[in-house]
């Protein structure tokens, strides 16, 4: 059943909606705003002011064309294209029997990524429900992509969440993932949601941009700007949204996280590049939100603009949240990428991909699903 055909079967009307709403808001994994000690911390950053988190480069958030017209284009658009016909092709490595002496990096679709970076274990954005959304009929995973749970995982140094978003920070998740993690780090506000979450506090490192977080011997981890927005309800803005920066001795790991084209590429590139590998927002993109997440030219760009060795695309692969053809991404990026001065990774879900190994090679495999 699609979106359009429950609601009709419901027959939900203003009262259905109004009802339902009240029992959705209550949920525990809609989470509450900030308040207290950590409103004051997000009163006091430069970066909030006119009672929102704002970008580095102004922008204009309104969706063009409105909000509802996307939002009406997004539930009952026609969906030619926009999922694989067949089952999403997959790899799925055992991530327990991963060397933590060898740097790699596992893609387990859209932003998902499970890290080995100077032997220590880093996990991003996971997400393994099945809905990136908290309603059963919207944003399903494509069939084939959802291969991993959190009994996949092993135990994680360090877990990483770029924004409150829902395919993001999904709750059964984290929630499944609660006592295999050691250290949590987040952009200011989202450690709201782990606190009413019972996470054990001492462990959440809640950082603004620009804050470098020596986690322990050999790792430390930058919390970067994007150019992006948040929120899990109505009201935007109240938390913050980040990219990250992972360094070891050895390595140089960028992950842009969600957001637009910036300058804050170029800094970041000169500043703390360049990477061994850049992990680039690729897919969602739209020309009517273009400011806050990246064509994929523009991750090209980015790319560049950083300093990356290597790039891996992610926000794409499982999760159809715009209205451009699920493979695109990949098809715009690899023209993009011609002739740019790093290599495109392009991994299955669930390949392994060792970072520095110039030799290894991944396959067009979208093109098998044409």
């Amino acid at each position: 059943m699609n979106r359009r055909q429950f609601l009709k079967a419901m027959g939900i009307g203003a009262a259905g909606l109004a009802l339902g709403g009240t029992y959705y808001v209550n949920r525990p994994e809609f989470g509450c705003l900030p308040t207290g000690k950590r409103r004051e911390r997000i009163l006091a950053s430069p970066h909030y002011y006119d009672g929102q988190f704002q970008n580095l480069e102004p922008i204009d958030q309104t969706v063009k064309g409105g909000e509802a017209k996307a939002m009406a284009e997004f539930l009952f658009g026609s969906s030619e294209g926009l999922k694989p016909k067949g089952r999403m092709i997959s790899q799925k490595t055992d991530l327990h029997s991963l060397p933590l002496d060898e740097d790699c990096v596992v893609w387990m679709g859209h932003s998902s990524l499970y890290l080995h970076l100077g032997g220590y274990r880093i996990l991003v954005d996971p997400v393994f429900s099945s809905y990136a959304s908290p309603a059963f009929f919207i944003n399903r995973a494509f069939d084939g992509s959802n291969v991993y749970a959190a009994a996949d995982i092993p135990p994680v140094d360090v877990l990483v969440l770029s924004h409150d978003h829902w395919d993001h920070l999904d709750y059964l998740s984290v929630m499944a993932l609660k006592d295999k993690v050691k250290d949590i780090v987040c952009p200011l506000g989202v450690g709201e949601y782990f606190e009413q979450w019972g996470f054990d506090m001492a462990r959440v490192h809640e950082e603004d941009w620009y804050t470098e977080i020596p986690l322990a011997d050999g790792l430390t981890v930058h919390v970067l700007p994007s150019q992006h927005f948040s929120g899990r309800l109505f009201k935007r803005n109240q938390t913050q949204w980040a990219g990250f920066a992972f360094i070891t001795p050895g390595r140089r790991v960028y992950v842009s996280g969600d957001g637009g084209y910036g300058s804050h590429f170029r800094h970041i590139g000169e500043t703390l590049g360049p990477f061994d590998l850049a992990v680039m927002e690729n897919g969602q993109y739209n020309e009517r939100w273009a400011r806050i997440h990246l064509m994929p030219e523009e991750a090209a760009r980015a790319a560049v603009d950083v300093g990356a060795k290597a790039i891996l695309s992610v926000h794409n692969g499982k999760f159809a949240l715009s209205r451009h053809p699920w493979a695109e991404p990949y098809q715009r990026l690899s023209v993009a990428s011609i002739g740019k001065p790093y290599r495109l990774l392009t991994p299955k879900i669930g390949e392994t991909v060792r970072i520095g190994d110039d030799r290894q090679t991944f396959s067009a495999w979208w093109e098998q699903m044409a």
